[in-house]
């Protein structure tokens, strides 16, 4: 809306209080967000002005989202950012670097949308260094998609910083954007103070009836109000709108204001209608660039008639008084007139300064198809995608599309367009758009690309084996094309029948390994790729002795690969998820399974791919809890989930559960189960039931609940998967013999033995003798657990070597050798209490008293009362890093990292950073 002196805010009491305490807020140096949300007209504008004019002594700047089909990625974000400028080149090199190329001041890689958010927090944090900063959105749904994006993610990550942010949304069309941030709900004013309002505006006095009737008839609604009663009397209004207006009063109250600013047009002289609807087609409002056109039109730029119908506000931009009056302008407009405004601004426009915005007037000025246009859009859409605006590529190639005149270019273009999409997540749409391209001729190598789009959309709703086919036949159709896209295309098929849960039969994992192994498909351009396809298909198709040894190749080339490229870096990063699972399972080498996961989180944290790293530090948090480290855990899980929040993922649940299953958390278990359960049988995702059943098997067993666990256990061997089979089988194998099912046991063993065999690890090999001394008697058994012991050892699994103690300390209790038996158990009771796994220890504690000895319980520390964040964060410190780094290795401000630190120094009674290294490390060692 036009900006001017604030009118008195009739009703808006609670509101303005609101945005009071978000001023108060942030002067106290804390951040504060709000997202106010409302029909168009209902005074949202109004209210973040009112906000900006209270901001004394605060930095305000502003972004305006307009209606408009044109997208140019982070357009609206250069306007939040365009008085902090000066500080970008002070920022960390991976942030400036990432900002400068989204704001098209640098070429390089196109930046991860996220770490181009992380570069904004910290700009928008140095920046409040010197004074508080405000950011206020208008009409947020209409902000290019990126920098909406971006926003919210700086929103989400807010927390200890001195800025406060504030978004105005029209609803409907905005209620998917800024989706759980606080809201404020803008209403219709209430009767008394839409009374007030009305009668502030209409010369004359207005009846009580009357007041009250057109009061009712615009719902409260203060545009309505102001504009419907603008220029009429008491007299006027007493016989009603459709006595003093042609418009009627019918429908939405928006659609009537906008057809009543639809009837001014109509007594404007025609150089000033043509001028408006150049301002309506234009949506940066570039007043200069406006007359440039308005001289092409062969029009005087006279702008008086508009501005004393109170329409339009020229200035530096140029503003309409409400977005309605620019709909009604433009969407009023026949379409011949349309394209001959956009055709004056695509001629005057720059086409080196600004070569996107002249591509698209161009594109709106064309009344058939125009391969020059065409063309033009194409090339448009490859700067946007440099620049990482993969939204406004989406848009710019679809409409690229729409003006193509040739089949074969119309196709190519279709599909570009619709793989855009998919990366923008926009599914439906990329259904279309491939059905389009569907239609026209393309190369083999298109056709394989497409068959491989529809596989992956198929993939993203639903985790069923349905998509393997149709990878498998794009895989084989990129082999017949000769592309290096081959291998990395069976690679997919392979991992999306791993998630489907489905290992035999036509559509499953071992089907997908013969079928790459057949293909010829030429290498992938990676070492590290081309061994890991082959490890993985021989471990499918020949089983674990040729497939363990040849995943190992794969391992030392995926933990030592250069990685020159961002792109090449991104690759890796999608192959990590199939390596691990292979080496978690089938290798059961827990070293590997450090080494590729740390791997992981350093180079998604390098390049600021935190769309990866949430998986990556999942993967990490799981080496953990299996070293026995359930803090360090509990860290990357938080930290994955924190950021998982932050940029608008769903949480990665898997290591949650496990961390709360080995300290023997059933109630907090039990309900993650559920909704993992509902998740895996709504989505297809079979491999996930399996877990399920590793995951109670391990609960319950801790939990001595022995019947449940081996219940559990054998849903997660019978599941036809990839993953968890083996783990599950441990669990299986203790439960059932506890149980006394001494045959379920000895079959589960077999299996385990199996598997096991050729990986020869020291995790495999403890695995195998532990479960084999459960099922063996006398001396025999005795030397199982002691080896287990020791290879557990060898392999890094702490939490089994504590078991291990737990099992073999039972059993020698059991044979009435209490002294040897209190050493085993003593030592598993100190190791899973240090753990912190709660219902293991138990177990040992109550063995422990049944040998005779008293056991102590360890209080806890002031170090575990440390959130995951405050330990992480403390952890660093304590390494030396600076806050500045700490912020940029954990995608936080600063401040953040400071308002974090604060509150460990006192929690752990210490004053300063330099007594951390020594607090933590008491705490490790106590």
């Amino acid at each position: 809306m036009i900006a001017g002196p604030l009118p008195d805010l009739f009703g808006r009491h609670h509101e303005c209080e609101a945005l009071d305490d978000l001023l108060a807020g942030l002067r106290d140096g804390g951040s504060r967000v709000l997202v106010l949300r409302g029909e168009a007209g209902i005074g949202k504008s109004v209210l973040l002005e009112y906000a900006a004019a209270r901001a004394v002594r605060v930095d305000v700047t502003w972004a305006r989202g307009v209606e408009a089909d044109m997208e140019l990625p982070y357009a609206s974000l250069h306007q939040v950012c365009a008085p902090f400028v000066n500080g970008i080149e002070e920022l960390p090199q991976p942030q400036r670097d990432a900002l400068r190329v989204a704001f098209g001041t640098a070429v390089g890689d196109p930046p991860d949308r996220f770490l181009v958010g992380l570069a904004v927090l910290t700009l928008l944090t140095r920046a409040s260094e010197t004074r508080p900063v405000l950011v206020l959105v208008d009409d947020a749904q209409w902000l290019d998609q990126v920098s909406l994006q971006t926003l919210e993610f700086v929103a989400r990550r807010l927390l200890a910083e001195p800025v406060a942010m504030a978004f105005a949304v029209r609803d409907p069309e905005g209620r998917s954007a800024l989706g759980g941030l606080p809201v404020l709900p803008i209403k219709g004013l209430e009767p008394a103070a839409a009374g007030e309002l009305l009668a502030s505006t209409v010369g004359g006095r207005l009846e009580e009836r009357v007041r009250d009737r057109f009061v009712a008839e615009m719902h409260g609604n203060p545009l309505a109000l102001l504009e419907f009663s603008r220029g009429r009397s008491a007299a006027e209004l007493a016989y009603g709108v459709d006595a003093s207006s042609s418009l009627g009063v019918q429908g939405p109250v928006a659609g009537r204001v906008e057809r009543d600013f639809a009837g001014r047009l109509g007594a404007l002289p025609a150089a000033t209608r043509t001028l408006l609807l150049t301002a309506a087609a234009e949506p940066v409002g570039d007043a200069r660039l406006l007359i440039r056109a308005a001289a092409s039109l062969d029009i005087t730029p006279d702008a008086a008639p508009a501005k004393a119908a109170g329409l339009i506000e020229f200035g530096e931009p140029v503003r309409f008084r409400h977005p309605l009056v620019r709909s009604a302008v433009y969407h009023g407009a026949e379409p011949e007139d349309r394209r001959a405004v956009h055709r004056a601004l695509a001629e005057a426009t720059d086409p080196l300064l600004d070569p996107d915005r002249r591509a698209w007037h161009a594109a709106q000025a064309a009344d058939g198809p125009d391969e020059e246009v065409a063309a033009g859009l194409e090339q448009a859409a490859d700067r946007a995608r440099q620049r990482g605006g993969i939204a406004a590529e989406a848009v710019l190639l679809e409409r690229a599309v729409e003006v193509t005149p040739d089949p074969w270019p119309r196709g190519r273009r279709a599909l570009a367009a619709a793989e855009a999409h998919f990366s923008a997540a926009a599914p439906e749409r990329a259904t279309e758009l491939a059905a389009v391209a569907d239609l026209y001729p393309l190369s083999p190598l298109d056709r394989a690309r497409l068959a491989r789009l529809r596989a992956r959309i198929l993939f993203a709703r639903s985790r069923s084996d349905e998509a393997a086919p149709l990878f498998l036949d794009a895989a084989a159709q990129f082999t017949a094309a000769g592309s290096p896209l081959a291998r990395e295309t069976y690679l997919e098929a392979i991992s999306a029948t791993i998630f489907a849960g489905r290992v035999h039969g036509p559509a499953g994992a071992r089907a997908a390994a013969v079928a790459a192994r057949a293909s010829g498909a030429p290498s992938s351009g990676s070492k590290a790729a081309d061994a890991l396809l082959d490890g993985v298909a021989a471990l499918l198709a020949d089983g674990c002795d040729t497939g363990v040894p040849a995943l190992r190749e794969a391992l030392d080339l995926l933990e030592h690969e250069e990685l020159d490229t961002r792109e090449a870096t991104v690759r890796w990063l999608l192959l990590a998820p199939v390596a691990l699972e292979a080496f978690i399972h089938y290798a059961w080498d827990l070293h590997a399974w450090d080494a590729l996961a740390t791997r992981a989180v350093r180079l998604a944290r390098d390049i600021g791919a935190l769309g990866t790293l949430p998986p990556a530090l999942i993967y990490a948090g799981g080496v953990h809890i299996h070293y026995g480290d359930f803090a360090e855990a509990a860290r990357m899980i938080d930290e994955a989930d924190a950021i998982a929040a932050a940029t608008g993922h769903a949480p990665h649940k898997y290591a949650a559960l496990v961390l709360a299953a080995w300290r023997g958390e059933a109630d907090v278990a039990a309900g993650i189960v559920e909704e993992a359960r509902e998740s895996a049988v709504r989505r297809g995702e079979v491999s996930l039931l399996g877990a399920m059943g590793y995951i109670q098997g391990v609960l319950f067993n801790g939990l001595a609940r022995y019947e449940e666990a081996m219940e559990a256990a054998r849903s997660g061997i019978e599941h036809d998967g990839f993953n968890f089979t083996g783990l599950s089988l441990v669990e299986h194998v203790e439960a059932a013999v506890r149980c006394g099912e001494l045959d379920q046991a000895r079959a589960s063993l077999a299996r385990l033995t199996e598997l096991t065999r050729a990986a020869g690890s020291g995790w495999a090999r403890g695995a195998s003798a532990r479960s084999e001394a459960l099922l063996a008697e006398g001396d025999e058994a005795d030397g199982l657990y002691r080896t287990a012991i020791e290879e557990f050892g060898r392999g890094g699994v702490v939490v089994e070597v504590a078991r291990t103690h737990l099992l073999y300390g039972e059993w020698l209790r059991r044979g009435q050798r209490r002294a040897q038996a209190r050493e085993h158990l003593r030592t598993a009771h100190e190791m899973f209490d240090g753990m912190r796994a709660q219902a293991f220890a138990e177990r040992a504690r109550r063995e422990l008293l049944a040998t005779g000895e008293h056991v102590t319980v360890r209080e806890p520390g002031p170090a575990s009362a440390l959130t995951p964040q405050e330990s992480q964060v403390a952890s660093l410190a304590a390494d030396g890093m600076t806050n500045a780094r700490i912020g940029a290795e954990l995608f936080i401000s600063p401040h953040t990292v400071e308002w974090h630190l604060r509150k460990v120094y006192t929690k752990l009674g210490i004053s300063s950073r330099r007594a951390l290294p020594e607090v933590l490390s008491a705490a490790r060692t106590g």
